[in-house]
């Protein structure tokens, strides 16, 4: 069984930092590409950034290039996500995701693409 746990998530004041963390099991972690989405209320999951199995292709949103920083670390079967000059505008629930792509030097940019997702953990950036 698939599991893709996030934590890390808390109340942090603009200007902030948070490092979400995303760790798999029932999965060869090293075969998937990763990927963070954020969801704010009213709203729909975007992606946030990804990564390809071997860091070799990264991907951010626009929103946040310059101030977040994906990595995952193999070994430990997790993906991270630092957020650092947190921002009102990146309250939301923030998702990792996995999708099955073996020795492909690629990231997934779509929801769609995604077939394993975690619960869930919620960033909130007071103002």
């Amino acid at each position: 069984q698939v599991q893709l746990v996030e934590s890390g998530g808390g109340l942090v004041q603009a200007g902030g930092s948070l490092r979400l963390s995303c760790t798999a099991s029932g999965l060869r972690f090293s075969n998937y590409v990763m990927g963070w989405f954020r969801q704010a209320p009213g709203k729909e999951r975007d992606i946030v950034s990804g990564i390809s199995w071997s860091d070799e292709r990264i991907y951010y949103a626009d929103s946040v290039k310059g101030r977040f920083t994906i990595s995952r670390d193999n070994a430990k079967n997790t993906v991270y996500l630092q957020m650092n000059s947190l921002e009102p505008e990146d309250t939301a629930v923030y998702y990792c995701a996995a999708v099955f792509r073996p020795g492909r030097p690629q990231v997934a940019k779509k929801e769609s693409e995604y077939y394993y997702w975690g619960q869930g953990t919620q960033v909130t950036v007071s103002s």
